[in-house]
């Protein structure tokens, strides 16, 4: 079997697990839009501050509802033991856990990016800002679900997780929140822009290998 059928078809059997079970991408989508949407009504309807803090909140929004589909990524593969397989393949277990991660981004992570358009519009993001927006939580979406597939690999044998999920979770993810907030506020092609592209680069290098060995760990 050549190295790619692994990578392949764990892609596939992800993306169709993120579908079939908890609702696919509607989940994600309705916490994002449901926390985005209740924030006018606690803090008022000024245009003038929505428009200040709505990209931040936007991005608070993202990093909770990534949690949301986390738990599940690699659980059902160590209790089937798909994972014992994959320990066995030619292809890198790090690459197999980075191609899971990839798809349940593509179903639960790509389409709150879709959705923040019209989330920016209700928090009185200026328009102009729409396209740098989408581009920067486009990268931090991924960033999201790389570190947040870490936590996830490490938590695998862990019943109901998603605590512990949260918890390893988040310091990772406060770079990225926050470099993310000061680049659409500055623009992208900013010092925080940046930084913000820098932090996407360095969980791409570092979290599929990461989850490997956690994964590793996991099946030992």
């Amino acid at each position: 079997m050549s190295s790619a059928a692994p990578l392949s078809s764990a892609f596939r059997q992800a993306f169709s697990e993120a579908w079939a079970s908890g609702a696919g991408a509607l989940l994600p989508l309705g916490f994002f839009a449901g926390t985005a949407v209740l924030v006018p009504f606690t803090l008022g309807s000024e245009t003038e501050i929505l428009a200040r803090i709505g990209p931040g909140i936007l991005w608070l929004a993202l990093a909770l509802a990534s949690f949301v589909t986390l738990e599940r990524v690699f659980q059902a593969d160590l209790q089937d033991g798909a994972l014992d397989l994959w320990v066995q393949e030619e292809a890198s277990i790090s690459l197999i856990a980075l191609s899971k991660a990839l798809a349940h981004w593509l179903v639960s992570g790509l389409p709150l990016v879709l959705l923040s358009p019209l989330l920016g519009l209700m928090l009185e993001v200026p328009a102009n800002q729409t396209l740098p927006a989408m581009i920067a939580y486009g990268l931090g979406g991924l960033t999201f679900f790389l570190w947040g597939g870490v936590a996830a690999a490490l938590s695998a044998s862990v019943a109901r997780g998603g605590l512990l999920i949260a918890l390893i979770a988040l310091p990772f993810y406060l770079p990225t929140v926050i470099f993310g907030t000061l680049a659409l506020q500055d623009g992208l092609d900013s010092t925080p822009g940046l930084l913000l592209a820098a932090s996407g680069l360095f969980a791409l290098g570092v979290a599929p290998a990461a989850m490997g060995a956690a994964l590793r760990l996991a099946a030992d």
